[in-house]
């Protein structure tokens, strides 16, 4: 028998969101995690509102959960996250909204952010995170590759005005200016953007420069989690500098291996990491005459081993640059696109722990 097309709106629904997700949804586990991430941070975030006085204001929790979703699917802006929030049920459940609950306007996020910026709850969520996956025997802490990648800043190249021109706009569009580089050089030393002054021109091998900043990431061998994560101004030297700095934090007395590109195989990089109890296993330059590594590094087993497992860092390159939207960053500032890479970090590693744990 064939049924009716026919549609009547029904005053009441008593069928509850929960129903409606399935059990075996992959956000479920994410979201148990997320949770109890949340709950380890809960002092901190009260401790950005006020205790008695204004309005109550969205919930912190909730806009973190709502941010999580739109690196998980690559929603380009905070807009239309909110559509989405509008009528999607499973964005609606996971961010903890009922049915009948209003949806906040997308300024909510621009108001509350200079809060959660100062606060560094992108940092503390991060670090919550982690230390969900060592209690679950993820981490091994004790062996570690570190790399850096270029994010792409949210400006161009006609933005960039000499530094004792930078007030200076163009007449005849200053939306879009009409600008010839022809003959003239440009340089960090020299030019600054007047869109994001914290923005260098950087390049990798082969491609054109670009405005842009230097992501780093420190993760642990045995599963390819990220145990730490910052960002910093685009520089010859940034990727070091940012090395040794997060392999003085790895909490552990014990001498560890760090693997790295050969990028990092420099004499003076390689001794100050040894003098850190760090045995640097950085891939040989050929192209010099000379390697700091020599073999008493080399001939251990253990550094093939690490080459070959580095690799996994690009992996979360490759996620949070095609995924959680750090290819081209949406922010300006240096605190302000650190915020968001660590936060992505975060969501990388708690898709990663439930594919991991699933797994066995």
């Amino acid at each position: 028998m064939r049924g009716p097309d026919e549609s009547a709106g029904r005053m009441f629904c008593y069928v509850s969101m929960e129903a409606r997700i399935p059990q075996d949804h992959p956000l479920r586990s994410i979201r148990k995690r997320v949770d109890e991430a949340l709950r380890a941070i809960r002092p901190e975030l009260d401790r950005l509102y006020a205790k008695r006085m204004g309005r109550p204001s969205v919930p912190p929790e909730r806009l973190l959960r709502a941010l999580l979703l739109q690196v998980l699917y690559s929603v380009r802006s905070e807009r239309q996250l909110m559509e989405q929030l509008n009528y999607n049920l499973l964005f609606r459940w996971f961010v903890g909204l009922d049915l009948e609950d209003e949806v906040w306007d997308a300024t909510v996020f621009t108001k509350n952010r200079q809060r959660l910026l100062s606060g560094s709850i992108s940092r503390k969520f991060f670090t919550a995170v982690v230390e969900q996956a060592d209690r679950e025997g993820l981490l091994s802490n004790e062996h570690f590759s570190v790399d850096g990648t270029l994010v792409e800043a949210w400006a161009s190249h006609k933005s960039l005005r000499l530094r004792d021109q930078a007030d200076e706009r163009d007449p005849d569009d200053p939306g879009n200016p009409t600008v010839n580089w022809r003959g003239e050089k440009r340089s960090n030393e020299t030019h600054r953007s007047t869109t994001d002054p914290e923005a260098r021109l950087a390049r990798m091998k082969g491609r054109e420069a670009k405005l842009a900043y230097q992501g780093h990431v420190l993760a642990d061998n045995r599963h390819g989690l990220v145990v730490d994560a910052r960002l910093t101004q685009a520089s010859g030297y940034a990727e070091r500098e940012a090395a040794v700095a997060m392999a003085q934090r790895i909490p552990t007395q014990q001498r560890v291996t760090l693997g790295m590109d050969r990028g990092y195989d420099a004499a003076s990089f390689v001794e100050e990491l040894r003098e850190l109890r760090v045995t640097p296993h950085v891939a040989q330059n050929q192209s010099r005459r000379r390697s700091a590594i020599d073999r008493r590094t080399t001939r251990h087993p253990g550094y093939a081993w690490s080459q070959r497992v580095r690799k996994r860092v690009e992996e979360v390159f490759g996620w949070m640059k095609t995924i959680g939207l750090m290819r081209k960053t949406r922010y300006r500032g240096v605190a302000r696109v650190g915020w968001s890479f660590v936060f992505t970090a975060a969501v990388y590693n708690l898709v990663r722990m439930r594919t991991l744990l699933e797994a066995t």
